[in-house]
Formats: C-alpha cells, sequence, structure tokens
C-alpha cells in the first residue's frame, strides 16, 4: 500500500474580480472592441458572485491534507478575506498570489485577462509544493477526499478519455464542409477549452488526445519546469497573448500528455463531477439536480460555471445551498 504521509500538497486557484471598476478600466485600455466589454460571452470569464470563498471552505473541509492554498489574482482580495486580522485566523494558510510575483521575467506581458498565461505560469508561486491541485472558484469539493483522489504512488489521477482530433471524427468533417457551403465560419480560428487541449496534444506529437472536463486538476511542478526549460518557445506561445488566441493551449492538458509520455500518471475514466451551467432551468430542476449530485457517492467534485449569468432568485438559492454545506 503506499504511503502518502509525507507528501506535501498544495491547492492554486485562479481568481479575478471582474465587477470591480478598475479592472474593468485597466481592461478597457487593450481590448480593441470596447463594446463587448458588456457581452455576457465575455463578461461571464471576469464577473463573479464571492462564491470563491465556498471554493476554498469546500478544500478546508474535504482535503483536509492540503497544505496551503494560493490565490492567485491581480492585485485584488476575495472579500472574505478582506479582515486581515480574521483571515489570519480562520485561513491562516490561504495566501494571495499577485500576477507579478509569477510573471517576474515575463512583466512585459502584463496587465493579462487571459487565464492561459496565467496557469502557464503557476508553477513558480514560491514555496509551491511539487503535488498541488488547481481548480478554478466555480469549483468545489463534494464531500471527503484522500491523497490518493488524486496522486496514487505520488503519480497524477488524470480523469479523462481518449479522444480523436476533430478533423478526425466523421461528422465534424461534414459539418466543416456544410459551413464552408453555407459561407459560414468554422471555429477553426476560435480558442475553445476542447480545442485547447487538441492544440498542446498536436504539439507533442499525439494523434490523438486525453479529454479532460473542467474539474479539479492533480498536478506536479516540475513537469511545467522540465519541459519549459527546454522548450521556452512552448511557454511563451501561451503568455503573450493578453486575450484568448487560438493557437493557445491548456496546461492542464500539456501536463496530462507529458505524464502519459513518461508513463507516470494513472487513467481514471470518470470525471466524477456535477456539472451546472444552465441557470434557465427552473429552481425545482436545480434543487432535483443538488439532490442527486449529494446522494451519488461517486461524485467528488461540483462544478457551478457561470454563476454571474444565474436569475436572481436561482442564485440565492444557490448561495445558500452553498453556505449551508461549507459553513
Amino acid at each position: 500500500m503506499a504511503n502518502y504521509k509525507n507528501l506535501k500538497v498544495d491547492a492554486v486557484i485562479t481568481w479575478v474580480d471582474g465587477n470591480d471598476q478598475k479592472h474593468r478600466e485597466k481592461m478597457s485600455k487593450y481590448i480593441k472592441n470596447k463594446n463587448s466589454l458588456n457581452n455576457n460571452s465575455v463578461r461571464m470569464r471576469y464577473d463573479q458572485v464571492n462564491e470563491i470563498e465556498f471554493s476554498v471552505k469546500s478544500i478546508l473541509k474535504y482535503a483536509k491534507f492540503v497544505r496551503n492554498i494560493f490565490i492567485v489574482t491581480d492585485n485584488q482580495t476575495p472579500s472574505f478575506l478582506k479582515d486581515i486580522e480574521k483571515a489570519k485566523q480562520k485561513y491562516s494558510n490561504v495566501f494571495i498570489i499577485d500576477h507579478s510575483v509569477i510573471f517576474e521575467g515575463y512583466n512585459h506581458y502584463l496587465p493579462t485577462f487571459n487565464c492561459l498565461p496565467i496557469e502557464s505560469l503557476l508553477y513558480k508561486i514560491p514555496n509551491l509544493a511539487e503535488h498541488f491541485l488547481y481548480l478554478n472558484d466555480d469549483l468545489f469539493l463534494l464531500r471527503e477526499t484522500q491523497i490518493s483522489d488524486f496522486f496514487i504512488n505520488s503519480n497524477p489521477v488524470i480523469r479523462g478519455f481518449w479522444t480523436n482530433f476533430y478533423e478526425d471524427i466523421w461528422y465534424k468533417k461534414i459539418q466543416k464542409l456544410s459551413y464552408k457551403f453555407i459561407g459560414k465560419e468554422t471555429k477553426e480560428n476560435i480558442y475553445g477549452f476542447k480545442k485547447g487541449q487538441q492544440n498542446i496534444a498536436k504539439i507533442l506529437g499525439f494523434d490523438k488526445y486525453v479529454r479532460h472536463d473542467h474539474t479539479i486538476q492533480p498536478l506536479r511542478k516540475s513537469t511545467y519546469d522540465n519541459y519549459y526549460i527546454k522548450n521556452p518557445e512552448i511557454l511563451d506561445l501561451n503568455i503573450k497573448h493578453r486575450f484568448r488566441h487560438s493557437e493557445q493551449y491548456t496546461i492542464q492538458s500539456l501536463a496530462n500528455h507529458l505524464e502519459i509520455k513518461k508513463g507516470d500518471f494513472v487513467l481514471k475514466n470518470d470525471y466524477q463531477l456535477g456539472y451546472f451551467q444552465n441557470y434557465k432551468k427552473p429552481l425545482w430542476w436545480i434543487k432535483f439536480k443538488l439532490r442527486k449530485v449529494e446522494k451519488n457517492k461517486d461524485m467528488l467534485f461540483l462544478c457551478m460555471q457561470s454563476l454571474d449569468q444565474c436569475p436572481e432568485d436561482n442564485l440565492g438559492f444557490i448561495k445558500k445551498w452553498l453556505s449551508n454545506k461549507y459553513n
């Protein structure tokens, strides 16, 4: 049986308060289409409803093996940490890391309004453990977890499925031809979550990729450090864009495929994830799905993406549910 007693594990959360007027003003200096600042598709990447508080509390409650929690942000502090004395007592192992810290040597790429460059440099967080969990502020642990849910014999547990690239899927080929016929633009030149995963798998020489979902990712710091030392141009490719670009990639997919190349991984074909995004559904449906998620003992993670887009009544219920579960 593996001994995890001496394995140090940290957690890293990237966060931005897009409601902050200073942040909006800073972004407006760099964004080409000023009108898009108020588009839902843009706002949903930056706006928040303080869900990060419950994300942190879920780690403290259900991943007691986590040593430190680092929140990486742009000269901002989540509201629940603004009372410094209270934060020192209640959240003594939670630390704010500014973008300028991890972008040391790459400061000419700041400010950035793109999570991909930030994620690419997480391995530069001072005192970060070799093994760490990466998550966004819309992810929560549902129940008690162990180190072995994320690392087995110090190797990361990769949750995903081998999947063909878009150009090798027959219906994607037909879709591309039909778009071309009617003169509709394809998504080839637009960054997407799956496209970002495929981009790096191709760079690494794979003929298909392990598709991961929007969930908590176990990562190793040295995996990035070793690769970027030998391939600085691949790092530069990801960190030079202030806004998302079609050539970029997800660092989770980079890590996963590097671990697969080395053979240092455990592949699990189960995301163990409850996923919410469509909040236009009636409240009874949200209640039903939350009950279903809680009853499923195999489900470890919960994602509530784009809560800022949630109607007020539904949001009130969800925030009360989160508060009851994690307070």
